[in-house]
């Protein structure tokens, strides 16, 4: 369910005193094995319908906790996954605790985002950094799905597309991604599109790997020998070329920086196994399956939400899902 009629939602879960406690007893117990003392309260910034951070002060430095819905409780042991492959790019966790969901980092300090406005030159080193992670856990596709990272590759997409249109229009009137009318009728249309968008990707050179989900200069800290990739949330196992929705979208309806640098930097990472023209052509069919994969992970972050959260989230699904007639 899209959310509103949970057992309990989990911002209500996380926002109580029980769970508040038995997570700081963890973030105490995990500090201590690693040498760390916490010095001073520990503080809740956030919470959203699929997860929620602690953040600790420390003698060797703030540490971050995070914890996450359901659906997204794998992300702690892919990052440990991912940390072990490229070490280099991701950073280890300091403790996980994979079945709540659970995660113990270091303060990294300021993101590429923070340190100063994103330009050309930090988006081209921001989709060049995730090109190099996928082709490093290319061939470790095994090793990510049995963190429980969701399979979303092409040759999934068209049965997914289906599932959810049935979803979106099975919603009650009042849920903002009810799906009915002329979208309902475009959206069915666009079947055919999807499928040959699938196949496309799924007969071409390049392998499905991770695919970040949500990259941009905001997920990436800077440190003194590079940068570190972090909040594998939104993670898949899918095309590579659907990591590079986001950043297209950014800069082509937000910023106004040339794309074109930007997806040259992406394919220098890929140039030895596909040409320029061919990634042009599979990413016009990756613009059409990642609108699928983006909308089944917003249905499954907004699984837990309350019936405000839906109201303040809720039309997420329905959003993305049109975009596969928008790009089509």
């Amino acid at each position: 369910m899209l959310g509103g009629m949970p057992d309990r939602p989990f911002s209500a879960v996380v926002g109580s005193d029980v769970w508040r406690g038995q997570a700081e007893e963890w973030l105490r117990e995990r500090c201590a094995e690693t040498g760390r003392r916490v010095i001073a309260e520990i503080e809740q910034p956030r919470i959203r319908p699929w997860s929620t951070q602690l953040v600790a002060p420390t003698d060797a430095g703030r540490v971050w906790f995070k914890a996450t819905c359901p659906a997204q409780s794998f992300e702690p042991a892919l990052q440990a996954v991912l940390a072990a492959a490229v070490p280099d790019r991701v950073d280890p966790p300091l403790a996980i605790d994979a079945l709540r969901g659970w995660m113990l980092t270091c303060d990294r300090g300021a993101t590429l985002a923070q340190i100063h406005r994103p330009d050309l030159e930090d988006w081209q080193h921001v989709v060049h950094e995730a090109a190099l992670v996928q082709r490093e856990v290319a061939g470790r596709a095994g090793a990510l799905l049995a963190t429980g990272l969701p399979d979303c590759s092409p040759a999934s997409v068209p049965a997914r597309f289906d599932a959810l249109l049935d979803q979106l229009t099975a919603l009650p009137a009042a849920h903002p991604s009810q799906l009915t009318g002329e979208l309902l009728d475009r959206l069915s249309a666009a079947r055919p599109r999807v499928e040959q968008a699938a196949a496309t990707l799924d007969d071409g050179p390049m392998p499905v790997t991770l695919q970040h989900g949500d990259l941009h200069p905001g997920n990436l800290f800077v440190v003194d020998d590079g940068v570190r990739l972090f909040d594998f949330g939104d993670a898949q196992l899918a095309h590579p070329l659907e990591t590079l929705a986001v950043p297209w979208a950014v800069l082509t309806h937000g910023l106004a920086l040339p794309w074109e640098p930007v997806l040259a930097a992406y394919h220098a990472a890929w140039s030895d196994l596909v040409s320029r023209s061919e990634l042009d052509r599979l990413l016009r069919a990756a613009m059409i399956t990642q609108p699928v994969n983006r909308t089944q992970t917003w249905c499954d972050a907004l699984a837990m939400a309350s019936p405000a959260e839906v109201a303040d989230w809720g039309e997420a699904p329905l959003r993305h899902l049109s975009h596969v007639i928008l790009r089509a």
